[in-house]
């Protein structure tokens, strides 16, 4: 019986294939008390369990390694560099030895019991990449539990043979072929995709995840067709069921029928050849039918996300989220020398090309080390975070700024303010700008010159410009927050998150006068939120004003391919009047 599974949209496209059925990586865990002469032998099977997880994830990087950039993303590289760092991260380690040592339970114990107390504090976190690391620190987790046991990981074993794609033809009419598969699982680990890249499946779905999970990160880098958050599909496929994955839609068929198969075959077949299409864009300027020059930036995580980005055909990096080098590392922040080899490695792969770079993203919300106090009872969608806790800690701010700095002696670098409000917060992160260039002058290190700018994302900063173009040199919009500020809409809530609309009247009026004022002063501004990646929204956001996107490097070719089709000339007046609705949404979906 045919049947549908809905889930979230992470990568675009259709995948036809059989279910492979990945069985939950979490093993039962036995809860008892231990002798205290066991202590130090459960300590040392938690410390063997683990270095086993080191040492497979070491042999899976140098595999990557072999295999060379073209065969394997970048961002796999990242996850499993973060998977190492909170295998050997104190907090993990020290609340272990707590829970056996002092509370005399056993290893397996300790571990889960630690997990939730760690679990908690991601739990807390407003930034969407980071909360949904957890699911990084649950796996880290189960793969040391799998070593103490003596199980194998999920995917140590790939499939053997390498399945031919079947023809449209041969899905209808015989189900004996060789055909695609489709990976189904609870959730998938960096390593387990590092096996999905090596293997044969041609899609995948999970049960957990969210739009900026590592699985829809991979996926997106990949180009392959996922659906991720469909709750129970690992529970309701079966294994070999006949599956359909519609990327662009979020939905998984299960069991087609005949017509079904047909009508998504011939989808597929659709998105191959627009595929092609796009891929001709790569050197083509983005340029409007009445001759606006767009400006395409990529959003990165990690400096070694430059090569995707150059690859994608982005004039540049609009947003470096720096926050990435600071993450998992409790009580050991990285240092100047750290974090300056690593935007200097982000500035040199651009080849000469700007890279602007947030400051870190961090604070109360997101916990660097056990010593964060309980901020359980408070929004911390409003609380010391950004900027507002880099200005509580001027040493490390100051560390970042000397570091960004230096990195700015090898190529064009903008450094982005994140979360200002205030004209007393704007005066003093300009004051340790400048603070951290005497630093250097008095140390005779070198160091370039770097545009200074600002993010609007808080209602008040958008409805406050004069006073941000009076200090910065350019604006960049985080539309993600100004629309869960605007409308009061905690994004991490999924009661209220129907009601989180990037086409709400008062966000789009932000957004214009935003673009409005920058641009009657002569200051840049861009759009580096969700809303600059999503094609649906490329139209609008020309007809309001914007030049300059910054998304996610595969989102590129597809927003250029609107643009080329776009003239803005016409989309002003059908923007105003977009802006105008009571429901935006309805008026968007008709042609300007």
């Amino acid at each position: 019986m045919t049947f549908s599974i809905h889930g979230l949209p992470v990568a675009r496209g259709i995948a036809i294939g059989r279910a492979v059925l990945v069985a939950s990586s979490r093993l039962d865990v036995v809860h008892y008390f231990i002798e205290p002469a066991q202590v130090e032998a459960e300590l040392k099977r938690v410390r063997d369990g683990r270095d086993a997880v080191v040492t497979e994830i070491q042999r899976l990087q140098s595999t990557i390694a072999q295999m060379g950039p073209k065969e394997t993303p970048h961002e796999l590289a990242a996850l499993l560099e973060v998977h190492l760092m909170l295998l050997q991260d104190e907090e993990l380690a020290l609340g272990v030895r707590h829970w056996i040592k002092d509370r005399l339970y056993n290893a397996e114990w300790a571990l889960v019991s630690q997990l939730e107390v760690i679990a908690r504090q991601f739990d807390e976190m407003q930034d969407d990449y980071l909360r949904e690391r957890k699911a990084d620190l649950e796996q880290i987790t189960e793969r040391i539990l799998r070593a103490m046991r003596g199980v194998s990981s999920p995917l140590v074993q790939p499939l053997g043979r390498v399945m031919r794609k079947a023809t449209q033809q041969e899905l209808l009419l015989d189900d004996t072929v060789d055909v695609p598969l489709i990976l189904v699982a609870h959730d998938l680990s960096p390593a387990d995709m590092l096996q999905f890249k090596q293997s044969v499946f041609a899609g995948f779905i999970t049960d957990v995840g969210g739009k900026t999970s590592h699985t829809a990160i991979v996926a997106r880098s990949l180009d392959i067709p996922a659906v991720v958050g469909a709750r129970l599909a690992s529970q309701l496929l079966r294994q070999d069921d006949w599956v359909i994955i519609d990327g662009d839609a979020g939905v998984v068929v299960v069991d087609p029928s005949a017509i079904i198969l047909a009508e998504y075959g011939f989808r597929q077949r659709q998105g191959e050849l627009a595929r092609g299409r796009l891929a001709r864009l790569l050197h083509t300027p983005a340029v409007t039918l009445d001759g606006q020059k767009i400006e395409l930036l990529a959003n990165i995580e990690m400096p070694d996300d430059a090569a995707g980005a150059i690859a994608a055909g982005a004039v540049g990096v609009g947003l470096f989220r720096s926050e990435f080098l600071f993450m998992g590392r409790h009580g050991k922040l990285p240092n100047e020398e750290e974090q300056y080899l690593a935007y200097r490695r982000a500035v040199e792969g651009m080849q000469g090309l700007p890279v602007t770079i947030r400051t870190v993203d961090i604070g109360a919300d997101k916990p660097l080390d056990e010593s964060a106090r309980d901020m359980a009872h408070l929004n911390p969608a409003l609380g010391l975070r950004a900027i507002r806790w880099s200005l509580t800690e001027p040493a490390m701010f100051l560390t970042q700024l000397r570091a960004i700095l230096r990195a700015a002696a090898h190529g064009p670098v903008q450094l982005l303010i994140p979360m200002l409000v205030h004209a007393s917060e704007i005066r003093q992160t300009v004051s340790l700008i400048d603070h951290a260039r005497v630093q250097l002058d008095n140390r005779g290190i070198a160091y370039g010159p770097v545009k200074i700018g600002a993010m609007i994302e808080i209602p008040a900063a958008a409805l406050t410009l004069k006073l941000f173009l009076k200090y910065f040199d350019f604006l960049s919009i985080g539309t993600n927050d100004l629309i869960q500020y605007t409308l009061a809409i905690d994004r991490a809530d999924e009661s209220v998150a129907h009601l989180y609309d990037p086409l709400h009247p008062a966000v789009l009026r932000l957004i214009a006068n935003t673009l409005a004022e920058a641009h009657a002063q002569g200051k840049p501004v861009s759009v580096c939120g969700e809303m600059a990646g999503d094609v649906g929204m490329t139209r609008l956001l020309l007809g309001m004003g914007l030049r300059s996107f910054s998304m996610h490097p595969a989102q590129i070719l597809a927003v250029k391919q609107e643009i080329l089709r776009a003239d803005t000339g016409k989309l002003e007046d059908w923007a105003q009047q977009v802006m105008s609705d009571e429901e935006p949404a309805k008026r968007i979906a008709r042609p300007a």
